[in-house]
């Protein structure tokens, strides 16, 4: 029921570990050292099954204040010698962002920390961004020497060096060093250098030239997967098969959905998806269930259908929702989107179905989830609320709870209280239109998320329509 490398969701570190409400109250419950285990082991451990979308750093930054947490497990972290080995940003990313919170929160050590960090760390990049939001203009100066001296002087250390400012995603620091005069003359030519190369980069394209044919951009598609088999070449083919085909075209396009190699028929399946050619739903059929199709084709054929808007392929949804394969949850996923209120079975059936099937994480349940929602399927809150108990995806368990408060009516007085303790900002948004505020603890939260600068503006908007002074819900 759970992954591996996340506990149970009963305990402490299983809600840590998740990011759930729960867990920042229940640590403030618990013993100090057990709650400052538990965090430490989320903080300098990623929990995240996708770290590059789910959010903790608030989270778990706010839970270090109540807790008066030290930092010393997170330098030792950052400073462990697999700093020199492992340099993948995962390793310290969270504990970067962590500090990051409790710098705008006035905690002066996090800020040094970063500092050091940012001076001799192998992930400055992510320190140096975190300052760039946080720090001032002299202790940003003062890092210039560090950070400039990773490249060495030469061609090779200055084209590192505009690369490095190329994929900056706060560009202050560097603006500052350039206006140094110690430093600026090369920062400035990096930055030149820069611009030179993208200028050139868009005099030599590689990709369709006006005059293509149907023809050309197909066996382009084709000679672009065999050289990058990881890049979206299908789908850029398709975007141009919308300039290029014409009427005339559509014999070529029909044979090379039915048989041509991967890349091509992928292109050639999704065109003829959002055109609405009337063979296209045969071609999917036949794409996602013959035995020798590849993962490329098959998930094309997926995703093609899936972006249909016609009343043709709802009906085909309808009849494919029964199936036990992905075309049964490509075909449920539609009707979860686009479906009646009369969909409702099919769309709790497949809820079910893929819950007992494959978890509480599946990735089809994202869009039933919110299928349930959208068509208030009230007979499907207990699995919801199974959902939001187990998912590790803190993603996953915000469109949980939205799903709840469209069909549990037990949702504003149980889970929406704890939501307004979520990871997730999105989460708590639906918190504070929904809790309860019966609840001392909802009141004394929603103000806290009302005055608190850290917090995003639409939760505070959401608060303040609670406890404004027209507001009755307060």
């Amino acid at each position: 029921m759970f992954d591996p490398d996340i506990a149970p969701s009963g305990t402490l570190l299983g809600l840590l570990q998740r990011g759930r409400g729960d867990g920042t109250l229940h640590a403030l419950a618990a013993p100090r050292a057990e709650a400052l285990a538990a965090l430490h082991h989320c903080v300098l451990r990623d929990p995240r099954r996708d770290w590059q979308v789910e959010n903790r750093s608030l989270y778990y930054a706010r839970l270090c204040l109540d807790l008066d947490a030290g930092l010393d497990a997170i330098e030792q972290h950052l400073f462990h010698p697999d700093d020199l080995l492992d340099t993948d940003e995962q390793r310290t990313g969270l504990a970067l962002a962590v500090l990051g919170h409790l710098a705008s929160y006035d905690r002066l050590d996090a800020l040094r920390l970063l500092r050091r960090y940012a001076a001799a760390g192998s992930n400055w990049e992510w320190a140096l961004d975190e300052l760039a939001l946080r720090d001032d203009d002299t202790g940003l100066r003062a890092l210039a020497p560090a950070i400039l001296a990773r490249f060495p002087e030469g061609p090779d250390g200055d084209a590192e060096l505009a690369a490095a400012m190329r994929g900056a995603y706060e560009p202050r620091p560097w603006r500052l060093w350039a206006d140094d005069p110690r430093y600026g003359q090369r920062v400035r030519a990096a930055q030149e250098r820069g611009s030179f190369d993208r200028w050139q980069r868009q005099l030599r394209p590689t990709g369709p030239r006006p005059g293509w044919s149907v023809h050309d951009v197909l066996r382009w598609a084709q000679q672009e997967h065999d050289l990058r088999p990881s890049a979206r070449t299908p789908d850029a083919a398709a975007r141009i098969l919308i300039a290029v085909a014409g009427p005339e075209d559509r014999p070529e396009l029909l044979a090379a959905a039915a048989s041509a190699p991967d890349a091509a028929r992928a292109a050639a399946l999704r065109h003829l998806a959002e055109t609405g050619d009337p063979e296209v739903l045969d071609l999917i059929e036949l794409a996602v269930t013959e035995p020798d199709a590849t993962e490329l084709v098959s998930q094309a054929a997926l995703s093609a259908f899936e972006r249909m808007r016609s009343i043709t392929a709802l009906d085909h949804a309808r009849v494919w929702a029964h199936r036990p394969d992905a075309l049964g949850d490509a075909a449920a996923a539609m009707l979860a989107c686009r479906g009646g209120q009369y969909d409702a079975p099919l769309v709790l059936s497949a809820l079910r179905r893929t819950v007992r099937g494959d978890g509480p994480d599946a990735q089809a349940l994202w869009t039933l989830v919110d299928g349930a929602g959208r068509l208030a399927i009230t007979c499907a809150a207990p699995v919801l609320r199974h959902i939001y108990r187990e998912t590790a995806s803190s993603h996953l368990r915000g469109r949980a709870a939205r799903a709840l408060a469209a069909t549990d009516p037990s949702f504003a007085a149980g889970f929406a209280v704890e939501c307004l303790w979520d990871c997730e900002e999105s989460t708590r948004e639906v918190a504070a239109h929904h809790a309860a505020t019966a609840d001392a603890r909802v009141v004394e939260q929603l103000r806290r998320l009302a005055t608190d600068p850290a917090e995003e503006a639409d939760v505070q908007t959401a608060v303040r329509s609670r406890i404004g002074p027209d507001a009755a819900g307060v």
